[in-house]
Formats: C-alpha cells, sequence, structure tokens
C-alpha cells in the first residue's frame, strides 16, 4: 500500500518517530498494509462513510481505511508520541483525518457522528478492548449510532464474542453480543504480523446491529448474565438465589436444574423481563 498512499512504509515511520510500542498502553503495532486493507475492506464499502478508529498509533490500518474511500477518519489516539506520524497522515489526506488526542474509554462516542453512516474499525488495545465494546453494545438508545463495527481482539475474546449456548465459550459477552447483533469471525492475524509480537493469535470480528433485538433492560439482563455466569459450574436455583432462584426460574419458565452455558440469548432475555 505505500505505492497506493504514496506515504513512507509504516517501518520508517516507526523507526523515524521512535515509536516503540507500550505494553502499559496495550500497544501492538500491525505493519502489515495488506493485513491493514483487509480489515478495512471486512467493514464493507467506505465511501461516504465515516470511520471512528481507536487506538491508531503510527497509522496503519487508519491509511488503509482513507485509501479505500472512507469520507472521514475520527482517530482517537492516547498516546502523544503518535500524534506527528498521524498529522503526516492528515497532510497526505487533507480535511479527512481528525485526530483526537486522549482515552477511548473517557470518549462520548455518539457526538462525534455527523451526518451519514458511521462504521468503528479498530485494532483495539488489549487492556481496553472488551470494555469498549461492551460500551458500544449498551447504549440506552437502539439501533446505535453506528453501522457496523470491525474489531480486533485476542483470539480468546472473539471466541466469546460470537459464542452460542452450549459453547465452551459462551458467557456473558456472547449473550449481550447475540442478543444486540449478528457476529461473526472473519479471519485470525498471527503474533508475527505484529511489532512487538504478542503471545497470542488475534482475530478480527465483524458486528452489525439487530434493528429490533428482543424487548429487555439491559441493566436487568446485566444483573441475571452476571449472576448466571458468576458460578456457571453450578445450576440455575443455585446462582440465580440472590435473584430470586426458583421462583424467578419459575416465573420464566426455565428448569431451575439447568446451567447457564446451556441458555439461548431469548432465555436469558425472559430471564431479566421476569426479574
Amino acid at each position: 500500500m505505500a505505492a497506493l498512499d504514496g506515504l513512507p512504509p509504516l517501518r520508517d515511520v516507526i523507526q523515524r518517530h521512535g515509536l516503540d510500542a507500550k505494553k502499559a498502553l496495550g500497544q501492538n503495532f500491525l505493519l502489515d498494509l495488506n493485513l491493514t486493507q483487509k480489515i478495512a475492506r471486512t467493514a464493507g464499502p467506505l465511501e461516504g462513510v465515516t470511520v471512528i478508529e481507536v487506538g491508531p498509533g503510527p497509522g496503519g490500518l487508519t491509511r488503509a481505511i482513507l485509501a479505500l474511500g472512507a469520507k472521514k477518519v475520527i482517530a482517537i489516539e492516547r498516546d502523544s508520541r503518535c500524534l506527528p506520524a498521524l498529522a503526516e497522515i492528515g497532510a497526505h489526506y487533507p480535511g479527512r483525518l481528525q485526530v483526537i488526542e486522549g482515552d477511548a474509554l473517557r470518549t462520548p462516542f455518539e457526538t462525534l457522528a455527523d451526518d451519514g453512516p458511521v462504521k468503528i474499525i479498530a485494532n483495539l488495545p488489549y487492556n481496553v478492548g472488551t470494555q469498549l465494546l461492551v460500551n458500544w453494545l449498551l447504549p440506552a438508545r437502539w439501533p446505535p449510532f453506528w453501522q457496523s463495527l470491525t474489531l480486533m481482539f485476542q483470539r480468546e475474546v472473539g471466541l466469546r464474542i460470537v459464542a452460542e449456548a452450549d459453547d465452551d465459550h459462551y458467557g456473558r459477552l456472547g449473550v449481550l453480543c447475540g442478543w444486540r447483533t449478528r457476529a461473526r469471525m472473519a479471519f485470525d492475524v498471527p503474533p508475527q504480523a505484529f511489532t512487538p509480537p504478542p503471545k497470542v493469535t488475534s482475530s478480527v470480528v465483524h458486528l452489525e446491529p439487530v434493528e429490533n433485538p428482543i424487548p429487555c433492560a439491559v441493566s436487568a439482563l446485566e444483573k441475571v448474565t452476571h449472576a448466571a455466569f458468576g458460578q456457571r459450574r453450578k445450576m440455575l436455583r443455585q446462582s440465580l438465589k440472590p435473584l430470586g432462584g426458583e421462583a424467578l426460574l419459575a416465573k420464566a419458565d426455565i428448569d431451575p436444574q439447568r446451567r447457564a452455558e446451556t441458555l439461548s440469548v431469548e432465555e436469558f432475555c425472559r430471564l431479566a423481563n421476569s426479574l
């Protein structure tokens, strides 16, 4: 892609700006520009789309998104060392890159969206990725401000996102994602694609919102999933005791001898609505 966008190779950018990845920030820089294009393409057509990116680092994924025709990229970057490298990309794509220095966990994403569709595409920092996803899944208003999420996680987290009932990886995250989105694993990314290489394989996951999910209060669903999976090896009559135990299960017409990992998303919603 260096030839495609006319910008220097990412290794040169990192060396010139002295950008060693910081473990404290959960950084692992993705330098393979073919891979960054593959991630951006997973989000679907980008023409006329505003893309929000979290943790762009030296900008490999940012470059791919812009080269594929996004109307605008709004990049949230906590590490001030990366700002000069991102400024070079902004100069190459005048008016199409807005960089916000700050903490993504404190960013009011809904206020960033302007006219037209918004997609979130990010190689998320490992230490905040799951919390950001949950924040995007659980706004009070639904459908959300975003049209899709194309995100990279550790493979273990990706498996939890797409897991369904009776899967070993099924838990609270799988219920929340299954309730409000259609989620799929797109592809894996090996450790050697990053600098420095992490100890685990990563996965790109694509999520699209369900327009009319099962009616259910977010707070109630969080309570029942937290209780049920907090003691996932116990029968529900035991794990849900603090919330009403057998009385709650009877109201929801669910066998008290079942375990959390056997319940469908619809059954968890029934439980939440019975609280």
